[in-house]
């Protein structure tokens, strides 16, 4: 089952993004990003949304998440997917993300705490790969790890020139990227930086 726009964009309205933070709390309606610790961000909630949309998420979806960050990107992912592995290489948000999604009910996301460079192999392929820092290229394991017509939101480029990208993966394994804007993400790191 294919989830409209008005489904994703009505729930997305009825989570309450200051659950998902630490402080900042009574800001928490405003459109922009907030510091979550550690040099991560929340990122604006009209860029989650949008960049949720750009999945195209079904019921039956197997979605992989690259930095879990908050968990507020992640519980928009669960409540329209089959199964979310998230990934997120900051021991303390991985941990306060998995008690905080947890407590909130969700039963259908998996926790790793790694390198997202690297994705979770164990469980590809994935329908659709969701990243939410920016990398310099699409890192070659995500791409391995996206399945036949599957699809990834990834920003790519430095901390000065970013690009958000639709990337898909025809049925022969052709790639096909796609620009969707200009953003700001914090550097996707890998585990030694």
């Amino acid at each position: 089952m294919k989830y409209t726009e008005e489904e994703i964009t009505a729930f997305f309205h009825a989570l309450d993004q200051s659950r998902f933070m630490e402080q900042y709390k009574e800001e928490a309606g405003l459109d922009v990003p907030f510091p979550i610790g550690h040099g991560q961000t929340i990122s604006q909630p009209s860029l989650v949304l949008e960049m949720t949309l750009h999945l195209d998420l079904q019921s039956d979806s197997r979605v992989l998440e690259v930095g879990t960050g908050s968990g507020f990107q992640t519980a928009l992912l669960a409540k329209f997917s089959e199964e979310v592995f998230t990934v997120e290489r900051i021991g303390a948000l991985h941990e306060r993300a998995k008690d905080r999604l947890k407590a909130k009910g969700f039963s259908n996301i998996h926790f790793h705490y790694g390198d997202g460079h690297l994705g979770w192999e164990e469980h590809a392929p994935y329908d659709r790969i969701m990243v939410t820092a920016a990398a310099r290229e699409v890192p070659p394991s995500l791409i391995r790890q996206l399945a036949p017509m599957g699809k990834m939101v990834i920003p790519i480029g430095d901390a000065s020139n970013q690009e958000l990208r639709l990337v898909e993966k025809d049925e022969a394994g052709v790639i096909h990227t796609s620009f969707i804007e200009h953003v700001r993400f914090v550097k996707l790191k890998k585990e030694k930086e």
